[in-house]
């Protein structure tokens, strides 16, 4: 049986209707959509209607120029991924230097032969579709990861007030775009893990055997091994496997002694500590704000947490709580909306 290769879809964006038409007549017989924008608005509009695997985006175009629209792209629709290639009959670094400091993915310079032209965007197009798979699978361990948070009796609010607590006090800390990031996704992912602890142990309406609470320990391994393969979870694989560990060595999986715990984990762990002091949960009553305090100054003085995250955090909770307050958002997530489906689905059947 033959295989079919799905269809990319390109737009091209130029104020030439000879050039869109010669773009078009190039790419169209090669297992590409067309699709074109005579503007840069024109473009902003389609990009949010239709799925887009490529942009040939036109330097000099009147009123949003190429510079502008790709701005835009990147920075209104929130299109960090999509491949955009800069078409311009400027030559030189300094046009290449600019065109790729705001955003593009790729240069071309007119006239260009068409050889050139099928062969960029076919590469443009195949980093859009490994992207898009990257995507997928960590859609698939999101939602997986909510779905073990509801099984173990927390609200969803619980994986979401993680994120942005670890983000938070990762800026707080002056740590980079990419481990603030690392901490988002660890607040979802951290305890993905348990899916592999039996039901009989996880759900216990009562104190673990020690036998038990062996099983019950190496969710940190199980959800590591999880996320092990996919290279961006690189900076969170850390703070899956560690969020355990203790300052003094007296954590698991590894034991591991102050700052051999890595700094990702050791972030995390002050606000996920936190959280489950401050907030409601099945087997208890939020604790005030006072007390919570106490008792994280208390397990700071007994060697358990890294002292100078946690008098950091404390100054927040202290002088600026305002901060703790994630701000309101009513669009899911793809996890959640996965989530929120196979809920949906999983009700739709016990009903029948």
């Amino acid at each position: 049986m033959d295989t079919i290769t799905p269809l990319s879809h390109i737009l091209i964006v130029d104020d030439e209707q000879v050039h869109r038409q010669m773009v078009s007549d190039i790419l169209s017989t090669h297992n590409h959509v067309v699709l074109a924008a005579s503007s840069g608005q024109e473009a902003l509009d389609m990009i949010g209607k239709h799925p887009i695997d490529t942009v040939l985006l036109d330097k000099n175009m009147p009123g949003m120029d190429g510079y502008e629209t790709c701005r835009r792209i990147r920075h209104e629709l929130k299109q960090e991924m999509l491949p955009i290639i800069m078409v311009t009959g400027d030559g030189g670094p300094t046009h290449l230097a600019g065109s790729l400091d705001i955003g593009a993915t790729d240069f071309i310079q007119k006239p260009f032969h068409p050889v050139e032209l099928r062969s960029r965007v076919g590469a443009a197009v195949k980093i859009k579709k490994t992207t898009d798979q990257l995507d997928n699978t960590e859609s698939i361990l999101f939602a997986l990861a909510r779905m073990v948070e509801a099984k173990d009796g927390c609200t969803g609010d619980h994986c979401s007030r993680l994120s942005y607590l670890s983000k938070m006090l990762g800026a707080q800390l002056g740590l980079n775009e990419q481990q603030q990031n690392a901490l988002s996704r660890g607040g979802v992912l951290h305890d993905i893990g348990k899916m592999g602890i039996p039901d009989h142990i996880l759900m216990k309406n009562g104190p673990l055997s020690d036998e038990e609470w062996v099983t019950m320990k190496t969710h940190t391994t199980i959800g590591a091994h999880l996320c092990a393969g996919l290279k961006s979870m690189q900076l969170t694989y850390p703070i899956i496997l560690h969020h355990h560990e203790r300052w003094d060595g007296g954590g698991y999986p590894h034991g591991l002694v102050g700052e051999e715990i890595p700094l990702l984990a050791r972030v995390f762990q002050t606000v996920d500590i936190y959280d489950a002091l401050a907030n409601e949960r099945p087997y208890k009553k939020a604790l005030h704000r006072d007390e919570v305090i106490r008792i994280m100054e208390e397990e700071v003085s007994k060697g358990w947490r890294d002292p100078e995250i946690s008098h950091l955090f404390l100054k927040i909770v202290r002088e600026t709580p305002e901060l703790l307050n994630a701000p309101k958002s009513d669009a899911p997530t793809q996890g959640e909306e996965i989530f929120n489906r196979l809920t949906i689905h999983q009700q739709a059947s016990n009903d029948i």
